[in-house]
């Protein structure tokens, strides 16, 4: 009998962060013993740079322009501690569906039979979450993810980035489609972040899988091109990076979220901006009287 390989999709709006969780997550169950494989879904090509000190690696859609017929060593390539990288890629500029290189990816490691042959334990997809193409929603139309994680900061635009994506994981929850084990709240520093973030999961019927706080060391290591995992295993924000990876390694149970509406979610953000303008002022006054 096959060993079953967990698929896990990572989403979250273009430059929140994704790359650099998905990135140290996979790091992270490497040094654990497991077999992963990253597939980065952006056309940029940047997913596994700091898996490999920050090299670019031909994508699967570059690869198959120049040549009908791909070998696996082509297109796969080793980083960090063994760990497998691809690279979808994108169309060329001007030309054609981003997410194409995401579904044309996924149906040639098929044919090679990537997957058994390399005896993988995790599969990371790597997908930007801020664009509505139906490519980009290929790993949970089509159940290739088993589980979907998506990064979000408390800012608007990535709440609204991650409400859309739970409207796509709702949309597809009664034919196969993958569902959603929670949020990975980025960037939670302010007391006020981690408190929107938790009212948004509430609202929506969700869950916060880990807080991961901006920190300088993450931009040293991806200066050096490496993962937080690699350039500072005892820094305290690689222990938070393997704590979400054992979480998500653990993780069995995803649901189906209620997202907002746009109204709702509007009425929603109208309320924190509020809150957060009497906090200001109140903490403006408090000065005043001290002065």
């Amino acid at each position: 009998m096959a060993k079953k390989i967990k698929q896990i999709a990572i989403y979250g709006k273009g430059g929140i962060g994704k790359s650099t969780t998905t990135s140290n997550i996979s790091a992270a169950l490497v040094d654990q013993g497991y077999k992963v494989l990253q597939f980065g879904c952006d056309p940029k090509a940047d997913s596994t740079n700091t898996l490999r000190d920050g090299t670019y690696i031909p994508t699967v859609l570059d690869t198959l322009r120049e040549k009908t017929t791909v070998k696996p060593e082509e297109v796969i390539f080793q980083g960090y501690n063994g760990i497998y990288c691809v690279e979808a890629g994108g169309p060329a500029p001007g030309v054609g569906c981003a997410g194409r290189g995401i579904i044309t990816a996924v149906q040639l490691l098929k044919q090679l039979n990537v997957y058994e042959e390399l005896d993988l334990d995790y599969i990371i997809f790597d997908v930007l979450g801020d664009v509505v193409c139906g490519g980009f929603a290929v790993p949970i139309r089509e159940g290739i993810a088993e589980h979907v994680f998506t990064v979000s900061s408390a800012d608007f635009m990535a709440v609204y980035a991650a409400n859309n994506l739970f409207k796509g994981i709702q949309k597809y929850s009664n034919t196969g489609g993958a569902l959603l084990g929670g949020v990975i709240a980025n960037s939670i520093n302010a007391p006020y972040a981690k408190e929107i973030i938790d009212d948004f999961v509430l609202q929506t019927k969700t869950q916060v899988v880990e807080y991961v706080p901006r920190s300088v060391t993450v931009a040293q290591s991806e200066l050096q091109g490496k993962t937080t995992i690699e350039a500072a295993p005892d820094s305290e924000q690689a222990k938070v990076y393997r704590r979400l990876a054992a979480k998500i390694a653990e993780h069995t149970q995803s649901t189906v979220p209620s997202p907002l509406g746009v109204g709702e979610l509007r009425d929603w953000a109208a309320k924190w901006a509020d809150h957060l303008l009497a906090l200001e002022t109140g903490s403006i006054r408090g000065v005043a009287e001290k002065i």
